[in-house]
């Protein structure tokens, strides 16, 4: 069997590669599709927030904002009293677009959730997030179940 780094390699540039040949089709850039699913879920947030939840280095968010930006897709705003700040929300369009890559996010796992029992699709679901939290650093509250 293949290396675990290997196996995280290889999966994510598999699935990075299903999913942006078919973003670019709708007119989408690398980066965009994990901002518009991440605003599809909340009203409005700020540059940092978008940052930290997409796992997009700060400057670089601010090219893909400025970029979906002109395309219509965002609307940037200041709030009243926090100048400091532009809060982010999706325009129609924007909505639009995010219905749009879900379906393709839905494409591109249906052949993982079709290779898997649900229960198997489930553990697999666990795993990563165990996976990801144990790269991070981050600790599992409460101990949690190892079985």
């Amino acid at each position: 069997m293949e290396s675990l780094h290997y196996l995280f390699m290889k999966t994510n540039a598999v699935f990075s590669r299903r999913v942006l040949g078919e973003v670019s089709k709708i007119g989408l850039t690398a980066g965009q599709p994990k901002v518009l699913d991440f605003l599809s879920g909340c009203p409005e947030a700020d540059q940092k927030t978008i940052a930290a939840r997409c796992e997009i280095e700060p400057a670089t968010v601010g090219s893909i904002l400025l970029r979906m930006e002109k395309a219509g897709l965002i609307l940037r705003r200041q709030r009243e009293g926090n100048r400091r700040s532009l809060y982010v929300s999706l325009t129609d369009k924007g909505r639009a677009a995010a219905r749009s890559v879900e379906e393709i996010f839905r494409r591109a796992e249906a052949p993982v959730a079709e290779a898997l029992t649900g229960e198997e699709l489930e553990q697999l679901k666990s795993l990563l997030a165990r996976t990801c939290a144990a790269l991070e650093g981050k600790t599992e509250e409460g101990g949690g179940s190892r079985g």
